[in-house]
């Protein structure tokens, strides 16, 4: 690894030696406004750096010891590689095995074998030519939804995004039952303004209209996602649920979609108010504590 950059809104001078005491190495940190958006966060740390491959992660995650490596082997193995996606889940318990098939899906490419059409910003790595060409879309109206329309660009540009499973990354669930919730009000209000994006790209023209169609195309988009996200259990490369706990992990699977669906009806509201919260913190979203370690 020849850089390792941090993008933050105010770690002391302290915090930072500390974090390079703990790396053992030397660390670039870029400061960036508060209030900064998730994804730009993402381009700035990409302009920090001059490593011709650079992979994505969160400090809210927690890679495997061999993550970094599966993910930058396939540039290794063949110079054509553009992008390199891994595996995300959230960790190995029945809610979290639910919440993984709805958040952390992965739908095969029409590019190549072995290729994802989606990715996630946390688990992702490109060569430093593709990404310069795309990068994430800023103030796109988000919480978290630009690195799904920056796969529909490349899927569009024909680049290919390798999926690669080994490279793992659990990430961490909210801390508190309420940061939950408004976690799902916000992912639901994402599920209408993803719908037209979706539209345009799987859509017949003459059928796009219907992407475009606010919460009806949102709560739309939800009840396909549900569909592919029971699909999705006992695929993510958890332990398995079988007989009473997969029934239950369907269960959850609803209510999680459920309470998405008020987020998509509430979708005008939480644009303006909540959600742009949201985005404020968006880069110091966690306390100390994971208070939901223990849930089921």
């Amino acid at each position: 690894m020849d850089e390792l950059v941090i993008t933050h809104e105010g770690l002391s001078a302290l915090q930072q030696q500390r974090l390079e005491r703990v790396a053992g190495r030397a660390i670039t940190f870029v400061q960036v406004p508060p209030g900064t958006d998730y994804y730009a966060a993402k381009n700035a740390g990409w302009e920090a750096t001059k490593a011709p491959i650079v992979a994505f992660g969160d400090a809210d995650c927690w890679p495997a010891p061999e993550w970094l490596e599966a993910l930058l082997t396939p540039f290794e193995e063949d110079p054509s590689v553009q992008a390199v996606a891994g595996r995300t889940t959230y960790r190995s318990s029945l809610f979290g095995t639910a919440a993984s098939a709805i958040d952390f899906m992965y739908f095969p490419s029409p590019l190549g074998p072995g290729c994802t059409r989606n990715f996630y910003a946390n688990n992702i790595a490109f060569r430093r030519d593709a990404f310069e060409g795309s990068r994430y879309a800023e103030r796109e109206g988000f919480y978290r939804g630009n690195c799904q329309t920056l796969g529909l660009r490349l899927q569009a540009l024909r680049v290919p995004v390798r999926f690669v499973p080994a490279a793992h990354t659990t990430h961490r669930l909210p801390d508190t039952l309420r940061e939950l919730f408004m976690l799902r009000l916000l992912r639901g209000a994402d599920a209408v303004e993803l719908a037209p994006h979706l539209g345009n790209a799987y859509l017949p023209q003459g059928l796009r209209w219907l992407s475009r169609l606010g919460v009806l195309s949102g709560a739309a988009t939800l009840g396909a996602r549900f569909g592919y996200s029971t699909r999705a259990i006992n695929h993510q490369d958890l332990p398995r649920v079988r007989g009473l706990r997969f029934a239950a992990c369907v269960g959850l699977v609803g209510a999680i979609t459920a309470m998405d669906g008020l987020g998509a009806l509430l979708h005008p509201w939480l644009r303006r108010g909540q959600r742009a919260e949201a985005a404020r913190t968006a880069l110091s979203y966690h306390e100390d504590v994971d208070r939901l370690r223990g849930a089921a």
